[in-house]
């Protein structure tokens, strides 16, 4: 008789995964094999299942798929690793054949020598999981639904740039743009997501395409939808029998894959390590440094990103305090250089990443190739750069020296294993910084319009209250949690009146301007390319809301004529012209002049394999793509997985 597996750990808020009968599975196809333990309420065999963290947690509601229409972490659930798809993708890392993939689309897209009209050749024989043919009638469906309708995903987008869309054949189409925009494809090139492809013949009879749940989900991916619970808290998916009708079986063979996907709430940390040391978690997304210093410790089957210091995968993600540049005072560019000399990046980084951080100076992460393109060529720049702190005096603020002196903070908890080769201490922690300095920021309020009440809190010149609502995760991302905490202590030191909320649903407060600061990020690069597409075009004026009004993707509402022209010209070149960077090292040295935003760091997430029941994960040594399970990216971890046998 099988015995049980209880998720008890995982799901120990989650009484409804136990609710339904355990029985007999179906056949041990893919991965693993027959006479192994039950998953309980799941009703498949634990030996055929991979479980991963879903890092959104709870899903609420947990029936809604509309990856097009609003915002639910059940589209982090399998839906975008597993059930959609899109034209194209970047690896952030180096990919499987290479960091680019052609996807739904045969080839890469082809532009007139204005860039002013795409043309896109789809591949055939790629079918949706209900047996329908794709083609470019999706396509079309797709942008022309998503343009139509407000409020939907990149609807400013489209409507900025398609001026209309032509079907040449079922497998081909062009889009006309309304202006010049070599970059159009990265709208449809996965990095984390993209604009997934719609099925047609779904969508085209709902009554609302806004409010429509497609539940179940027809998918182009490898997997189907097979269960989830009620409450949210997990989602179970299932090979399907016909994966070598979808795009990833042209990465290679899913016949060994896991025949099943769980992604769960995974709890607090201490949930996590226990889960993982009973291997009842596979992948654990992100967790705090010293769990995932005792899982490294104490379990012998769980592997990272890096063998060592500093253990987490470095993303393709700026982490920084993000601040509402329509609001009153955060609108002032020398307020907001003040606030990034009041905070110490070095208190940041040990209170955060316990010294385990990737800083950037820069509006850039320094993951990647980014270093070799931008980092490291504008450090003399960024050691030359200087402010007018309003008393006539001037200031270099930069200090080259800060990773360094994480190093040697961070040595005194971690000892050896932090290196001491200064090239070293770059690759892993970053470069320079600008200075902790509170006189610089002091002059640099008052030149901003700003002067401290009797009891030395910052006001207006005028008297009135200046006050922030700050932002931070909750400790379901206990690294962003502990940094936000940090940022608000640092800026409550320099007399600024700030409050601290932590939420997990984080477009609730930007997307209508409910804000003036975060510990988030809207800057996410592709990683392994220097172009700059997949964020920039983001911070041209034509995405500006003002506060009240729901944001799209500027939802920090920064704008700059500078910005609008430097972007305008990038997409006059091609993605792979030797202008792009040049123009890059332009796009950085305005926002470090306008601060815009306080860059921080990296996003180095601590995701945890464990190889107890799958190995072939990817790694420092094997960087095939990015481990991180809510990245669409992930899903290529499904043709290198492999059973190890074990019931």
């Amino acid at each position: 008789m099988k015995k049980f597996l209880i998720l008890a750990l995982i799901l120990g808020l989650c009484g409804s995964l136990f609710a339904k009968g355990a029985g007999q599975a179906g056949g041990a196809a893919g991965g693993g094999g027959g006479g192994g333990q039950m998953i309980q309420g799941a009703n498949v065999p634990r030996n055929q299942t991979i479980i991963l963290e879903n890092p959104g947690g709870r899903a609420n509601p947990a029936d809604y798929f509309n990856r097009w229409s609003g915002w639910n972490t059940s589209y982090m659930g399998g839906l975008q690793q597993l059930g959609c798809d899109s034209l194209w993708y970047i690896d952030p890392d180096a990919g499987i054949n290479g960091a680019w993939e052609n996807a739904l689309a045969s080839e890469p897209p082809t532009y007139n020598s204005t860039f002013t009209e795409m043309s896109v050749k789809l591949r055939q024989g790629i079918y949706w999981s209900d047996g329908v043919q794709f083609t470019a009638d999706d396509v079309i469906y797709t942008i022309e639904t998503l343009k139509k309708n407000d409020g939907m995903y990149r609807t400013s987008t489209f409507r900025t740039y398609v001026d209309r869309v032509e079907k040449i054949n079922d497998f081909a189409f062009k889009v006309y743009l309304k202006i010049p925009n070599s970059r159009f494809h990265s709208n449809f090139t996965v990095r984390w997501d993209a604009t997934f492809i719609m099925p047609k013949h779904i969508f085209e009879k709902a009554a609302d395409v806004k409010t429509f749940k497609f539940n179940p989900p027809v998918t182009l991916g490898p997997y189907t939808l097979k269960d989830y619970d009620p409450q949210g808290y997990w989602y179970l998916w299932e090979k399907r029998p016909d994966w070598q009708r979808t795009t990833l079986a042209l990465m290679g063979s899913l016949e060994n894959a896991p025949k099943y996907a769980m992604y769960v709430d995974g709890g607090t940390s201490d949930v996590k390590v226990m889960s993982m040391r009973n291997h009842q978690i596979d992948v654990i997304h992100d967790m705090a440094v010293e769990g995932a210093m005792t899982l490294k410790r104490t379990v012998p089957t769980v592997t990272t990103w890096f063998p060592d210091f500093p253990w987490g995968h470095p993303d393709p993600t700026l982490v920084s305090c993000v601040l509402n540049c329509d609001k009153p005072g955060l609108n002032n560019k020398d307020v907001r250089w003040a606030l990034a000399l009041a905070l110490d990046i070095n208190r940041i980084a040990m209170a955060s990443y316990r010294g385990a951080m990737t800083i950037s100076a820069i509006a850039l992460p320094p993951t990647g190739n980014y270093p070799k393109y931008y980092h490291l060529p504008m450090e003399q720049w960024l050691k030359d750069y200087t402010l007018d702190l309003g008393d006539g005096t001037t200031y270099k603020p930069y200090n080259p020296n800060a990773s360094m002196e994480i190093a040697d903070a961070a040595r005194k908890i971690h000892g050896s294993a932090v290196p001491s080769n200064p090239d070293e201490i770059r690759k892993f922690l970053g470069a320079g910084w600008w200075k902790y300095d509170k006189a610089a920021a002091e002059k640099l309020m008052i030149k901003g319009g700003m002067k401290r009440n009797a009891q030395g809190i910052w006001q207006f010149a005028n008297g009135q209250p200046f006050k922030m609502a700050f932002i931070g995760q909750t400790d379901s991302e206990p690294s962003q949690n502990r940094g936000a905490a940090m940022v608000v202590e640092l800026w409550k030191e320099f007399g600024i009146d700030i409050s601290l909320t932590v939420t997990s649903s984080f477009n609730d407060y930007t997307l209508p301007g409910n804000f003036d600061g975060v510990f988030f990020w809207n800057i996410e690069t592709w990683g392994g390319h220097p172009d700059l597409s997949n964020f920039l075009t983001a911070f041209h004026s034509s995405e500006y809301v003002p506060i009240g009004q729901r944001a799209g993707r500027n939802w920090s509402r920064w704008r700059n004529p500078k910005l609008d022209a430097n972007i305008t010209e990038s997409l006059k070149y091609g993605m792979d012209d030797p202008k792009i960077v040049e123009l890059g090292k332009e796009f950085v040295k305005i926002a470090t002049d306008d601060m815009f935003q306080i860059p921080i760091s990296s996003y180095n997430v601590f995701t945890m394999m464990d190889t107890y029941y799958w190995t072939g994960f990817p790694s420092i040594n094997n960087p095939y793509t990015d481990p991180v399970p809510n990245w669409t990216n992930s899903r290529y971890m499904y043709v290198k997985l492999r059973s190890t046998g074990k019931n």
